[in-house]
């Protein structure tokens, strides 16, 4: 659901960025009066994991596209709403600096989009009421988790109709890109609420302890075992796993192919979206998630920008590639090292007003 800056006006890219980082603001002064010392390794440690894990995409049978987790929901429920905006904007801005993975004008609405219909609407509205029993049952874990996954994507993806719409610089008709928009992310919404479920309830099985306060305030504990776990298969899934990708358009770019009828929507060269995509063609040092391919000359390709949507290729399946790997890797570790820097920034902050 990354949005690139094809779609995006300056007047709306600009407003989503007003809007994202007053959230983050928010979210960050909430931490400084809850957030506890267990608390900082844990979100580094799932940003990483969330990060690794929406790099595989998975085919939608009978529809030619494809879908990858946010985890927006997952980091809700281990660390609270708060912490996860923080980890999934995190997760969010690395992927479109380094990898050109969403465009840096539509990264305020990615972040929007992503995180805040699952960490403010749907964990606290449809998750909570549904899970947080006295004695929590593998339904009741199966229900809220399907319920807020397809909430949580069911509002985000109306929320890229609407902010494409209101931009009105791309050839999307409302009505028809909400047509196609709405069931593809069904689709991935189900799968997306599946997998929650079974990562939460086999938590809840072997720590229990984890989950003593969850549903009331956001505690957490310093367990090695479950930050190995997740640091593993984080590095499993950037590594190998990430191979096994979907080669199918995402959902977002699927629904632009139907309705436009053509791959590629180009962005303006010029004006605001010309210098966003200067700036990304130099940060981006592994673009889509793979080392810069030489030139000819034997010199650096230049990264390609998040400036069009563009659908994937068909490709041999699965695709065995070091550089996916590689870059898959440093990404997550990027990700776990920003997390960890802003989470001890904030905790000194705790530490501060205590004295």
């Amino acid at each position: 659901m990354h949005m690139s800056d094809a779609l995006i006006s300056p007047l709306v890219g600009g407003g989503m960025w007003v809007v994202s980082t007053g959230i983050i603001a928010y979210c960050s002064r909430r931490l400084r009066e809850t957030m506890n010392d267990a608390i900082v390794p844990l979100m580094g440690v799932l940003g990483a994991f969330v990060f690794a894990a929406q790099m595989i995409n998975f085919t939608i049978p009978g529809t030619g596209s494809s879908g990858h987790l946010t985890g927006g929901l997952l980091l809700s429920i281990l660390l609270g709403p708060h912490a996860a905006f923080l980890v999934m904007s995190s997760i969010i801005t690395v992927q479109a600096l380094l990898f050109a993975d969403g465009g840096l004008l539509a990264l305020g609405c990615n972040i929007f989009n992503m995180a805040f219909p699952a960490c403010f609407i749907a964990y606290p509205l449809i998750y909570r009421p549904i899970a947080a029993a006295s004695n929590v049952s593998t339904l009741r874990l199966l229900l809220g988790s399907v319920a807020a996954a397809v909430i949580a994507l069911q509002i985000g993806a109306f929320s890229v109709v609407l902010e494409t719409s209101l931009s009105g610089i791309s050839e999307l008709p409302f009505k028809t890109f909400v047509l196609f928009m709405q069931p593809v992310h069904l689709a991935i919404g189900l799968v997306e609420g599946v997998v929650t479920a079974g990562v939460i309830g086999f938590l809840y099985q072997v720590r229990p302890e984890l989950f003593e306060s969850a549903f009331h305030r956001p505690v957490c504990h310093a367990l090695r075992h479950v930050l190995a776990g997740f640091g593993v298969l984080a590095l499993l899934t950037a590594g190998v796993f990430s191979w096994f990708a979907s080669s199918h358009p995402d959902g977002l770019e699927w629904s632009i192919g139907n309705v436009a009828g053509k791959e590629e929507l180009e962005a303006a060269k010029d004006g605001i979206h010309g210098v966003f995509a200067a700036v990304q063609s130099r940060l981006a040092l592994m673009p889509e998630y793979s080392l810069p391919e030489k030139d000819s000359a034997g010199g650096s390709g230049e990264a390609p920008v998040d400036t069009k949507i563009t659908g994937k290729k068909d490709e041999s399946w699965p695709a065995v590639s070091p550089g996916t790997s590689l870059a898959g890797i440093i990404g997550g570790i990027i990700t776990l090292l920003i997390v960890s820097a802003a989470g001890f920034v904030l905790k000194r902050g705790v530490a501060k007003n205590a004295i």
